[in-house]
């Protein structure tokens, strides 16, 4: 029994190690009470400087989104004392992290809880997520992003842009490992180049709302099942590159080769796919 468990317990240190947690393996913790930190940051004095807002997650349960008068507002919640998240300002450099959970017993992981719920105000940001073994809710929609950087481990992942992008976005970078995400509304986020890069995993990347200007989308993804949805009349390149990738595509394509296209009007997007593996489904 010990042997099926240490393979779940190496998977949860690498995840947690990865964004900087200190491990001591064998580990055990008792969770304690509940606890509900109040987040209120307030906005700068300069309405128009853009803040670098960095984000640290480990395991646990990620919300976010817009809507707030303040930069941030929210609560985290937390039965681990070294849970508490920590806050640091410094000038227009914002970071919100979890606190450094050392492990040195063995416990049961389904009695710990790590949940964030935020809202972010109109302030421009360079938007920074870094996280571990996690699952999250993102609507960035009404936001005012001028990147976004997204890094995360073994992930369970719902990002939407359910209204346009307040701001030119230079790039839109995400990274994960063997996770299952869906980015939603990405014709709202307003991105000159978006780079998605992945492990494992199922792999949704859709392009409704409305673009505003051409862009460029770099995918890279080593095995799994990636859609791409792109509504009808988006003028579209699309090139793949993955000797082993199955691609579907449905009416309002043409194909040459390894390069995709769709007729239409308006900004164009150039898409690049680079497959190791999988099958790629392009639709409506």
């Amino acid at each position: 029994m010990i042997r099926k468990m240490l393979p779940v317990f190496l998977v949860l240190g690498l995840a947690l190690t990865a964004c900087g947690f200190h491990i001591s393996l064998p580990f055990t913790v008792t969770p304690g009470p509940l606890t509900t930190d109040q987040i209120d940051l307030p906005m700068p004095a300069d309405a128009s400087q853009t803040v670098d807002l960095s984000l640290g997650f480990g395991a646990g349960t990620l919300k976010l989104q817009g809507g707030a008068s303040a930069l941030v507002t929210g609560t985290a919640k937390y039965n681990i004392p070294d849970f508490k998240p920590e806050v640091t300002v410094n000038g227009s450099s914002v970071s919100i992290e979890m606190g450094n959970w050392r492990l040195n017993k063995i416990t049961d992981f389904t009695n710990i809880k790590n949940e964030w719920d935020l809202s972010l105000g109109k302030q421009p940001l360079n938007l920074k997520i870094e996280a571990g073994a996690y699952k999250a809710e993102y609507d960035l929609g009404g936001l005012a992003l001028t990147n976004l950087f997204v890094k995360d481990g073994a992930s369970d992942v719902k990002m939407k842009f359910s209204s346009p992008n307040l701001a030119e976005m230079k790039l839109l970078s995400y990274e994960t490992g063997a996770s299952n995400v869906s980015l939603t509304g990405l014709g709202n986020a307003n991105f000159s180049s978006l780079d998605f890069r992945s492990g494992a995993g199922n792999f949704t990347l859709d392009f409704s709302g409305t673009l505003r200007r051409d862009a460029s989308v770099n995918i890279q993804t080593g095995f799994g099942n990636t859609t791409m949805v792109i509504p009808a009349g988006v003028p579209v390149q699309l090139t793949v590159d993955g000797g082993l990738s199955n691609v579907s595509y449905g009416s309002g394509w043409s194909k040459n080769g390894s390069v995709y296209t769709q007729e239409g009007t308006g900004p164009d997007l150039t898409i690049v796919v680079k497959i190791g593996a999988g099958n790629l489904t392009l639709t409506q």
